[in-house]
């Protein structure tokens, strides 16, 4: 009879233990919705501001994209008419400085004709002389002028020696006696240079 009360009593009190653990895992788990749930709507509340920053940082990016797109364009469009003006500026740049000679054609035209049926030679001489120092005052509009070396001390930057002789006087070694073929400048830029006798 003791035993069975002892038992009886044992298997209330581990039915109320059973009952208070669950009661304690449910409270458990109670706080832990609790918490999850204040969490989330944490998160929902953070989330605002959040979304707001991303689209404003989403609008500033599609603004300097479209930005960036015009600039490329502009660019492109720059690097063709550029392009495009260089071209042009190839194939016609010699246009101005033909232009300016054909009268100086003209003037030659007219002196041979002139000379089949001329008798005076010296009006001949005067009008070829007259034609030449025309194209010569266009040279040098042009920036184009022809170097001066007889006289002067040989120098190898301007002048191809072609031949060399004795120099008739001791103070003319070394210096240009004779030009065989004028050389020029273009903006103090040799572009042909002078064939000279140097004596020795």
């Amino acid at each position: 009879m003791n035993k069975m009360n002892f038992n009886s009593k044992k298997e209330t009190a581990d039915k109320k233990e059973r009952q208070g653990a669950d009661e304690a895992t449910k409270l458990q788990d109670e706080q832990v919705n609790a918490s999850e749930e204040n969490s989330v709507s944490d998160n929902v509340t953070d989330e605002g501001p959040e979304q707001k920053e991303l689209e404003e940082l989403k609008k500033k990016y599609d603004e300097l994209n479209d930005s960036h797109l015009r600039l490329m364009a502009e660019f492109d469009n720059y690097r063709k008419r550029t392009l495009r003006e260089k071209s042009e500026l190839i194939k016609n740049g010699g246009e101005s400085a033909l232009t300016h000679l054909l009268p100086v054609v003209d003037d030659f035209e007219r002196a041979l004709q002139n000379i089949r049926s001329a008798e005076d030679i010296k009006a001949v001489t005067e009008g070829v002389e007259l034609i030449y120092s025309k194209f010569m005052s266009y040279l040098s509009h042009q920036n184009v002028k022809p170097i001066e070396t007889v006289g002067e001390p040989f120098d190898a930057e301007t002048s191809e020696a072609v031949a060399m002789i004795p120099a008739p006087e001791p103070d003319m070694k070394g210096k240009v006696l004779d030009c065989v073929q004028t050389g020029y400048t273009l903006n103090d830029k040799v572009i042909r240079h002078a064939k000279v006798v140097v004596g020795e």
